[in-house]
């Protein structure tokens, strides 16, 4: 398997660029689907919000200066494009809604794609009440075991602040299940 640097040195070269970014796109697509997936919750959002995650990473390679890891800058980016994408969201839904993070449920238990059972459900409905902050560091804490110095990096916060929007986010979680898991059929 070709290493990140590799990938970087090939996009450097006019004639192997396109071939390089199709194999950093092959190499981090599902990663990045799952990670911007669990942040919009609807796979047909998710697609979208990868394309223009794609889309700004090949506009936006020349300028990666390897401050950070490949795989740190890519996050970066898909988080951003999905706190994108969330806000024009909320800020087109808020006219007939009272909570700002009840379309992330609406869009949630419309999605045909999603397969999970009714506690898989609960936990996604829990997530998705989660202030945006502690949502995203809930997701890359929990999900894809992301440690808090690279989280850092990618949402340009400190260490403690991510800690502590964890330790928040599941209290919340934890109560909003316990409240909500008397709906569920034995």
């Amino acid at each position: 398997m070709t290493n990140d640097q590799q990938i970087l040195d090939s996009l450097k070269d006019p004639s192997s660029r396109e071939l390089a970014f199709r194999q950093l796109i092959s190499t981090y697509k599902e990663r990045l689907y799952w990670h911007i997936r669990k942040m919009v919750l609807n796979h047909d959002d998710a697609d979208d919000v990868l394309q223009n995650t794609c889309i700004k990473i090949w506009n936006g390679i020349d300028s990666f200066r390897a401050e950070s890891s490949l795989f740190t800058w890519l996050y970066r980016i898909a988080t951003n494009e999905s706190i994108t994408f969330l806000n024009q969201r909320k800020r087109r839904m808020m006219t007939g809604l009272s909570d700002g993070n009840e379309f992330l449920i609406q869009n949630l238990e419309s999605d045909s794609y999603f397969d999970g059972d009714e506690w898989q459900m609960l936990l996604q409905k829990a997530i998705a009440t989660l202030p945006d902050k502690q949502r995203i560091v809930f997701n890359m804490k929990y999900f894809d075991e992301i440690k808090y110095e690279e989280m850092s990096v990618i949402l340009g916060t400190s260490v403690g602040a991510l800690k502590a929007s964890y330790h928040h986010a599941v209290k919340k979680v934890e109560e909003y299940v316990k409240t909500n898991e008397t709906r569920i059929q034995p």
